[in-house]
């Protein structure tokens, strides 16, 4: 187990700057004013309307992916998962990996009742889930040279640019219109021994930008990368260029996603992970790429507790309150995704094994039993109590009233005479926010 007094030391270091940039951050660049102007039937100003708010969701995406939805082994562990699935997440990211919707040439994986793949639940599925549910679905995937379907490896590059149209024709025709967040490449910057030779070339990128862009022109086309991209070195410049080339050459590229999944041993966790959670570093980085003129999405998080053992967990869940606020915090972030929602269910091992692949590292918000860990609460509670608005407030002399609260959409309740009124509003950085109400 790693040791909380040493682990965060690097926060405490620079808790009065970094508590005064998140306090600075969230009023500025998370907050808004709502104006409301109160009438009677007679069109004549309303004095003493009493005006409740209560925010219901954010306009900042939060959640994590919905890699397990009906893949559980028991119907108690499946409805489990999508009603904590429900109470953290507006958002969740789906798996459009190539070789799971396409595993076969032709043969593809969308429909509701396609063959079981672990990991990989049925695109329409999740996309019912997601509709059900009022939760927007971000598209994982389009390119993504670790999952690239086998029937295509070592293929000519005409035939491989032929197959991967069909597929940005195929998913643009059956959810262009449900899914605003397209992310058409993600990590291309594996070793060269694991790229495929078509994925060597430097014009890659740029090609499958364009092609999102004919099939995709109306949704927001992301671009996403490793957890290397924190670091000062080789990989942060170069992704660096590479977006700002797109963006120099005409390419349309909407978003940038960094990952921050904290895959590193135990025993090394606080000499190699202590960059990674240094204050002043994640500012910096988030600073760096905003220079792009692109909104920032953290786009998979993981934060390892590497056990069940309560004071790792404990400490799990304090990191991770302390980086969703830095992130939150800054005016360039729109969305925080967690990853694996649940222990034992990661990449590179067999359900339940906590020794093999990804489980090892024990970084789901929820136990291998289902029961929430500390850390769900946090971010639970982050969005749903320490980023929440509720007020109550009285309009003046003009009817006129005035509220500051989250972005996000809100029930407003006005009472006067003996009258109710309910109305649904939304506090937006994008609108005017200003409301006019008649009794």
């Amino acid at each position: 187990m790693y040791y909380e007094q040493d682990f965060l030391k690097k926060f405490k270091k620079y808790e009065r700057q970094t508590e005064d940039r998140i306090a600075l951050g969230i009023e500025q660049n998370r907050k808004g004013w709502g104006e409301f102007t109160v009438v009677g039937e007679n069109g004549i100003p309303v004095e003493g309307a009493k005006i409740s708010v209560c925010q219901t969701s954010h306009e900042f995406k939060y959640g994590c992916n919905l890699f397990m939805l009906d893949e559980l082994e028991t119907e108690e562990k499946n409805r489990l998962y999508k009603e904590y699935v429900k109470e953290i997440a507006n958002m969740v990211t789906l798996p459009f990996y190539w070789n799971a919707t396409e595993p076969e040439e032709g043969k593809t994986r969308y429909a509701k009742d396609s063959p079981k793949m672990y990991r990989r639940p049925a695109i329409d599925l999740c996309m019912e889930f997601c509709e059900e549910n009022g939760i927007e679905p971000r598209e994982h995937g389009l390119a993504y040279p670790y999952f690239f379907p086998k029937w295509l490896h070592n293929a000519p590059e005409k035939e491989i640019k032929k197959h991967y149209e069909k597929r940005c024709k195929e998913i643009s025709e059956r959810y262009a219109d449900k899914i605003n967040c397209i992310e058409v490449v993600n990590e291309m910057f594996w070793p060269k021994d694991r790229l495929f030779k078509f994925y060597s070339d430097k014009d890659f990128v740029e090609w499958c930008f364009k092609m999102a862009d004919r099939y995709f022109p109306y949704n927001k086309l992301a671009i996403n990368e490793s957890i290397k991209v924190w670091e000062d070195g080789k990989m942060k410049v170069a992704y660096f260029e590479m977006i700002r080339n797109l963006i120099n050459n005409g390419t349309r590229v909407d978003s940038v996603g960094l990952h921050y999944h904290m895959f590193f041993k135990e025993e090394n966790a606080i000499k190699d992970t202590a960059k990674y959670y240094d204050p002043q570093n994640l500012w910096d980085t988030m600073d760096w790429y905003a220079r792009l003129g692109r909104p920032l999405q953290i786009s998979e998080v993981t934060i390892p507790a590497y056990s069940e053992h309560p004071e790792s967990e404990k400490l799990q869940a304090e990191l991770l309150r302390r980086v969703c606020r830095i992130w939150f915090a800054h005016p360039a972030v729109e969305q925080i995704i967690y990853w694996n929602l649940v222990d034992g269910y990661a990449h590179g091992a067999r359900p339940g094994d906590m020794t093999k692949g990804e489980n090892v590292y024990y970084g789901g918000l929820l136990r291998f039993d289902m029961t929430p860990k500390p850390a769900f609460y946090v971010f639970k509670n982050l969005f749903e109590k320490e980023w929440h608005t509720e007020e109550c407030t009285f309009t003046d002399s003009d009817g006129y009233a005035l509220f500051k609260g989250f972005y996000g959409d809100y029930t407003v309740k006005v009472e006067f005479g003996g009258k109710v009124s309910e109305h649904n509003i939304k506090l937006s950085k994008e609108l005017f926010n200003k409301y006019k109400i008649q009794l």
